[in-house]
């Protein structure tokens, strides 16, 4: 198995950054958060945002269109907060 680097800082090669992608991490700074590629030189960012590419993550779409609810999500309704008088 050939490793490619792609952060010689903290020893991160392709196929890491691939499957932190996967997992949901599809953005450079979503990546850093993972794994810390990207947060030392800086040198390995732009070979991150060729990794993911433009389908790594799926497109949202607009407000306007679509459905409004979550599958899966509750609607939870809480009670407010008494008001505080001042003195």
């Amino acid at each position: 198995m050939t490793r490619v680097y792609v952060c010689s800082c903290f020893g991160i090669t392709e196929q890491q950054v691939r499957k932190h992608a996967e997992q949901g991490a599809c953005t450079p700074r979503k990546i850093a958060s993972a794994c810390k590629a990207g947060t030392d030189c800086g040198n390995c960012v732009r070979r991150i945002q060729a990794l993911l590419g433009r389908g790594a993550c799926p497109r949202r779409e607009p407000a306007d269109q679509g459905s409004a609810e979550v599958p899966g999500a509750e609607v939870v309704i809480l009670p407010a907060a008494p008001a505080v008088r001042a003195a």
